[in-house]
């Protein structure tokens, strides 16, 4: 039998059937799901050094477990003397299996990692059913060494979901085990 990830086989058992009944479904195909999860980080600094966006680069294949590839700057910026075509960051998509992995470990043991934790706001949703969250610090990831790191950055990352709505999509995410803030 082939290997599923826990939050696939905890959304196809349990959070569909929650969430039909908690928006009146009819059809299953209804049910909204995570589409893609994006790790990207920008290194401003990677105009004066360019090793920034190689180290930046393998410590997101390293978290992601998924090669990640370097962003160029789309236009010139004379003020940041920034040129058109420059490495300036570093991303990872990540869909199915692996999707699922990164959420698992996330939320079990990155998040618990951040000192002072009492959960994510709600407030990065963009109306259209997508959550943004911002992670100060690469070194809550078990997978980064802090004695191999020469500088803590942080990181964005973006939920994609087929949700409609933000209510819909927060409701997926947290039955996914999100931990957002009580108001």
């Amino acid at each position: 039998m082939a290997y599923v990830p826990r939050l696939k086989k905890e959304y196809g058992e349990r959070i569909v059937s929650a969430l039909k009944e908690e928006f009146g479904y009819k059809n299953v195909m209804e049910v909204p799901k995570l589409q893609k999860i994006v790790v990207s980080r920008g290194v401003g600094a990677a105009v004066a050094d360019k090793k920034l966006v190689d180290h930046a680069l393998d410590e997101l294949t390293l978290i992601t477990g998924q090669k990640a590839i370097s962003t160029m700057s789309k236009k010139d910026v004379a003020a940041f003397k920034l040129r058109k075509g420059m490495p300036i960051g570093a991303k990872v998509t990540l869909r199915g299996e692996r999707m699922y992995e990164f959420l698992d470990r996330l939320v079990t043991t990155a998040l618990p990692r951040v000192r002072d934790f009492q959960g994510i706001r709600a407030t990065g949703f963009d109306g259209r059913g997508n959550y943004n969250l911002g992670v100060t610090e690469q070194i809550i990831f078990p997978e980064i060494n802090i004695d191999k790191i020469n500088r803590i950055n942080g990181m964005d990352i973006t939920f994609v979901t087929s949700a409609d709505t933000d209510k819909e999509a927060k409701s997926l995410l947290t039955e996914l085990g999100l931990p957002f803030k009580k108001n």
